[in-house]
């Protein structure tokens, strides 16, 4: 376990992550290698060098500064990442934005003192501050001293997560000051979670039970999450497995998250290929038909959605 992440990005006036005005923390790093990561650059913990081939205004200053020599515009990426060393040369000469380093060292009080700022819009609304990714629990003793600083200051807090974690130091250090989980569980087949998302699903699911288990009892709300990605989580199948499961557990509320296509144009940012981007139903957004037919399979099973 990393003791130290970096951050994203920490996004204001939020209002998808939970109740009210909300700004959302975003950790950097994931024990997941989901296939369809929305935010593929949050996948690897440590730095990475954005390129923006829309921003770029082809001045070529990045190109001379390079120690590295990293940077042709003949490469698919324009950056060769076996040489960079993640110097930072060439994003500090980059007079268009193009080129940036994604993840920044943030102290717990940095980030305090950034949300705080929104306090106002926060009890007005009944929002707070969101800790998502990536995933936070990676860095449970930084994401504890996070949450602790939030309830001291009299913020709501809320925790995304995968649910890859040890549950006994999740329970420990996260439960006490987390006043809402929002859960994903994103494939019910084992060998299916471990194809599209890289691991097995086990531990995900049982430490879902165990922290349904303190939820009832404690009364902090924690909302099971699906995401509808088309042909791999999006099935009758999956999603009657994931209703099913959730129905054992006495589950009457849970959200299906409809499928954003637009994480496709954040792959060639960051280096990486993708292979989704060719198939139709990848790069279109889901329709009020499908979503409807989704919903009612947890409906079916008692479920709101």
């Amino acid at each position: 376990m990393k003791h130290t992440p970096l951050i994203l990005d920490i996004k204001g006036n939020s209002l998808d992550d939970g109740p009210g005005i909300r700004s959302v923390v975003f950790f950097k790093g994931c024990p997941l290698s989901c296939v369809w990561c929305h935010n593929p650059e949050s996948k690897k913990p440590g730095p990475e060098i954005s390129f923006d081939q829309a921003e770029c205004v082809g001045c070529d200053s990045c190109l001379g500064v390079c120690p590295e020599h990293a940077l042709n515009r003949n490469l698919p990426f324009f950056i060769d990442r076996n040489c960079c060393t993640l110097c930072g040369a060439c994003v500090e000469n980059c007079p268009s934005g193009a080129l940036s380093m994604v993840g920044k060292s943030m102290s717990v009080g940095d980030i305090v003192t950034n949300v705080s700022r929104d306090k106002p819009f926060y009890k007005n609304s009944g929002g707070g501050v969101t800790c998502s990714g990536g995933e936070p629990t990676l860095y449970m003793d930084f994401l504890s001293s996070l949450l602790q600083r939030l309830k001291t200051n009299g913020i709501h807090t809320l925790l995304e997560t995968c649910g890859m974690f040890d549950f006994t130091a999740f329970s420990e250090k996260i439960v006490p000051y987390t006043d809402a989980v929002y859960y994903d569980i994103k494939i019910h087949d084992p060998d299916t979670h471990q194809q599209f998302c890289g691991v097995k699903n086990d531990l995900i699911l049982k430490n879902f039970i165990k922290l349904n288990a303190i939820a009832l009892q404690n009364g902090f709300e924690l909302l099971p999450r699906t995401p509808l990605i088309p042909n791999i989580t999006a099935t009758e199948k999956n999603l009657t497995a994931i209703a099913g499961f959730l129905n054992t557990q006495s589950i009457r509320k849970a959200r299906l998250l409809a499928y954003n296509p637009l994480w496709h144009d954040k792959t060639g940012k960051i280096g990486t290929t993708d292979s989704l981007r060719t198939q139709p139903e990848m790069t279109s957004w889901i329709s009020r038909d499908k979503l409807e037919k989704y919903a009612a399979i947890f409906s079916d099973h008692g479920i709101d959605t």
